[in-house]
């Protein structure tokens, strides 16, 4: 296993990197587009605060965005990946949460987010379970990234074997 993650590691870096990172810039972008839908979206979960999950909502996409990007261009990859899998683990805590509660929301991961109608239960369970899924998959790609940060196409050197 040792020799096959050695042949592939920089090409996987790469991937994991372009996934993760694409990830964080689209669903940043998309949200900073529209603060005031991302703040509601982040207030609809109602953990916070509402004066501070207003603030979150409105600083989070731009998190994302500049996360994502260091990703991309393969800069400081492994605090980008550190940071990254812990925003990723912060959602999969806020879907738990809501879907635990018996609050029906759309999740805002992509722009929007907010109360659903209640005979949508069905579907809102079903995608909490999708979208735990996906962000379990990106914190394994932050984790990968973590420990294998040097790939191909990136800022950062690779570093010479020992």
């Amino acid at each position: 296993m040792k020799t096959l993650n050695a042949k592939f590691q920089p090409l996987l870096t790469l991937i994991f990197r372009l996934v993760l990172g694409g990830v964080l810039v689209v669903a940043g972008g998309i949200k900073a587009l529209s603060p005031a839908d991302s703040a509601g979206a982040v207030a609809s979960y109602k953990i916070l605060p509402t004066q501070i999950a207003h603030i979150f909502g409105y600083a989070l996409p731009w998190l994302e965005v500049a996360i994502g990007i260091l990703l991309i261009i393969g800069l400081s990859v492994r605090f980008a990946a550190i940071t990254g899998g812990i925003v990723m683990v912060m959602f999969i805590g806020a879907i738990i949460s809501v879907w635990a509660r018996g609050i029906l929301i759309d999740c805002g991961c992509f722009g929007g987010g907010g109360a659903i109608d209640p005979s949508k239960a069905a579907a809102a369970h079903r995608a909490y379970f999708i979208e735990i899924l996906r962000d379990a998959g990106l914190v394994l790609s932050a984790t990968y990234l973590y420990f294998f940060p040097y790939g191909r196409l990136g800022i950062e050197k690779l570093t010479p074997q020992i």
